[in-house]
Order: C-alpha cells, then sequence, then structure tokens
C-alpha cells in the first residue's frame, strides 16, 4: 500500500484531502505544518509527501528540500492556489509534481496514480 504523508495548514482540506486519499485506498498521514513532517520522515516510510507550500513554520518548499535529504526516494507533490509560488516551487523542487488549487479530488488520486505508474481508477 502507497504511504502519503500530507502536510496542509488549513484543517478543512487537510481532513477533506486524507478522507479522500483513505477512500482511494492509500494509508495517509496528515499534518498541520512542515516541522511536524520532519519525525515522521526521519522515522517512517513514506512512498509521497503531499505539500501545501504556503504553511507557517516552514514552507512546502523547504519541507520537500528537507525530505530530499531525510529520504531521498520519497516522490513530492504540491498542492498550492498561489501562481507566483508555484513558480518559485517549479524553480527550487523541479523534480516535485504540483497540482493547483482548486482542484476535484479525481484529479488529485489520478496525479498520485501517475507518479507511482498505477493504472488509472479515480473513482471518487
Amino acid at each position: 500500500m502507497i504511504r502519503i504523508l500530507l502536510a496542509e495548514d488549513e484543517e478543512a482540506m487537510r481532513t477533506y484531502l486524507a478522507r479522500a486519499l483513505e477512500n482511494a485506498g492509500y494509508d495517509v498521514v496528515a499534518v498541520d505544518r512542515g516541522t511536524a513532517a520532519i519525525p515522521y520522515l526521519e522515522n517512517e516510510h513514506f512512498d509521497l509527501l503531499l505539500s501545501d507550500i504556503v504553511m507557517p513554520e516552514m514552507d512546502g518548499i523547504e519541507l520537500a528540500q528537507r525530505c530530499a535529504d531525510i529520504s531521498p526516494d520519497t516522490k513530492v507533490m504540491f498542492i498550492t492556489g498561489f501562481a507566483a509560488v508555484t513558480l518559485k516551487a517549479s524553480r527550487e523542487a523541479p523534480q516535485a509534481r504540483m497540482l493547483s488549487k482548486p482542484f476535484h479530488l479525481k484529479d488529485l488520486v489520478l496525479e498520485v496514480e501517475r507518479t507511482f505508474g498505477l493504472p488509472s481508477s479515480a473513482r471518487i
């Protein structure tokens, strides 16, 4: 089973995304900020870090850079509603996938499936 570490500071969005990913068959651990994600990356295996970019304490770009150091095999996908932030993220973490808000949950699941080369089965 694919394990996803979700870092999203907005509680409603975090709950919504975690539930959708779990319903799609993924094992999800959700945290409310980048600094809370670091201990999980250090102590557990995750296949994907799904992170908002704009968060307090540690933004998603810095979190992705730390993830690359701690767990280089973990893939990274950003979610954001800010176009300018998307450009910065593309420069600083070019290997990361990007999903711009607003998006449909089906699109999120399809993007996760593409990331891991899985056959498309989004039923959300």
